[in-house]
């Protein structure tokens, strides 16, 4: 077993690039299993949900699992290390596609809610495949790794949707294929995760040491990096889990629909290829704040219409404006905790984020048949408002702090 007491610590450069290679890998397979609940989960709810509102309870219910996993995945591999959680995590994913999977089978919206419940479990220790990477990584190259993780997303976009789509009419029963393919993902990430190193990009935190989790929080710049991803996150989820849903009642098919997911997944992650080297160059707060211009210009689009080109350049910004949040906001947040306290600021952080994705997804039918497409967005433009004025906010204070250390 790994001494809880070993702090992580950058390793020469060469082997750190190795296993961000590794964990960009298990990145693309989490994130098209990941793709495939987001693709076809809303739509396997329909198929047998009693009511149209509960039509997205699958991918809720991953969400939930997301957050309920978060701190106990995050803790637990503060004591036993990376790698064996991140293969229990994968195991998880297993167990979910085949459990989602006999859901569709037998009609049981509770056992398809459980399957992916369990996929959720399975992401929330894959959320932590970004924090692996930037605590192998020095200071130089820590923006970078975390971008390069998740640039793995982009083959997530390629063929999350069509494995998705494909796997949808493979058998009898329709979309329980889809599930029984994202088993096969997850049990390809197991052998891929085979491959981290037990030192390295497997750090262990001191536990039970550092400052109190109210200090931790409590910091100006957790705060606003927090919020910041929340508000990226969030507003991705509800547009995103919408979207299939928004473009049925609008008459486009399955092709459509998943051609448009694949577009918007795209944009999530292609450019994680330079979002790393936009940070170092301009600044964590401007590049966050670009992404919340960009997401206002999502909002925009879908001003224009219904049609297939308004829903699919809204959801290629929506991907571009997540991408600089979450990435800006974990870099940001990588600057505001020792190693002994990695395990609760980052579970404290993605749990609150997916707290708020569970809202987001539960209610994204709801306000789809209350409000429609359009007026969903909308009202999306306070939430980005308040974000930007606590990016300027923090650029202000951290500048008038430079002033007063330069005086």
């Amino acid at each position: 077993m790994p001494d809880p007491q070993i702090s992580p610590r950058p390793i020469s450069a060469s082997p750190a690039r190795a296993q961000v290679f590794v964990l960009a890998a298990a990145q693309a397979l989490f994130q098209t299993a990941s793709v495939m609940v987001m693709a076809v989960g809303a739509l396997a709810g329909a198929k047998i949900a009693p009511h149209p509102a509960l039509a997205t309870l699958p991918v809720g219910a991953m969400f939930l699992g997301t957050a309920a996993a978060m701190f106990p995945a995050s803790m637990w591999m503060a004591r036993v290390g990376r790698r064996p959680g991140f293969l229990l995590g994968a195991g998880l994913g297993v167990a979910g596609g085949l459990v989602a999977a006999a859901g569709i089978w037998i009609s049981s919206l509770i056992l398809l809610a459980f399957g992916t419940f369990l996929i959720g479990t399975y992401q929330s220790f894959a959320q932590f495949y970004r924090f692996a990477a930037g605590e192998v990584a020095d200071d130089a190259f820590r923006a970078r790794a975390i971008s390069l993780v998740m640039a793995g997303g982009v083959i997530a976009a390629l063929f999350g949707p069509l494995l998705g789509r494909y796997g949808a009419g493979l058998l009898a029963v329709e979309y329980s294929g889809s599930f029984l393919l994202l088993s096969a993902i997850s049990i390809a990430a197991m052998l891929v995760l085979l491959g981290l190193g037990r030192g390295g990009a497997a750090p262990v935190a001191a536990v039970g040491s550092g400052r109190s989790w109210r200090e931790i929080v409590s910091q100006p710049a957790y705060l606003v990096a927090l919020f910041g991803a929340a508000t990226g996150y969030g507003v991705m989820i509800l547009a995103m889990t919408a979207t299939p849903l928004a473009m049925k009642a609008h008459h486009h098919g399955l092709d459509a629909s998943t051609t448009v997911i694949q577009m918007h997944v795209l944009g999530m992650f292609l450019p994680s290829f330079f979002t790393g080297a936009l940070v170092s160059r301009f600044g964590t707060l401007r590049i966050m704040l670009t992404g919340v211009a960009v997401l206002t210009g999502h909002v925009l689009l879908t001003m224009t219409g219904t049609g297939f080109s308004s829903f699919a350049s809204a959801l290629v910004l929506l991907g571009i404006g997540w991408n600089f949040l979450y990435i800006g906001g974990t870099t940001l947040l990588t600057t505001t905790y020792t190693a002994a306290e990695r395990g609760r600021a980052q579970a404290t952080n993605d749990m609150t984020i997916f707290a708020i994705g569970i809202g987001c997804s539960f209610g994204a039918a709801t306000l789809l048949n209350h409000l429609g497409w359009q007026r969903l967005n909308l009202m999306l433009l306070p939430w980005l408002a308040a974000a930007a004025l606590a990016l300027i906010w923090l650029a202000a204070r951290q500048g008038r702090a430079r002033v007063g250390q330069g005086g």
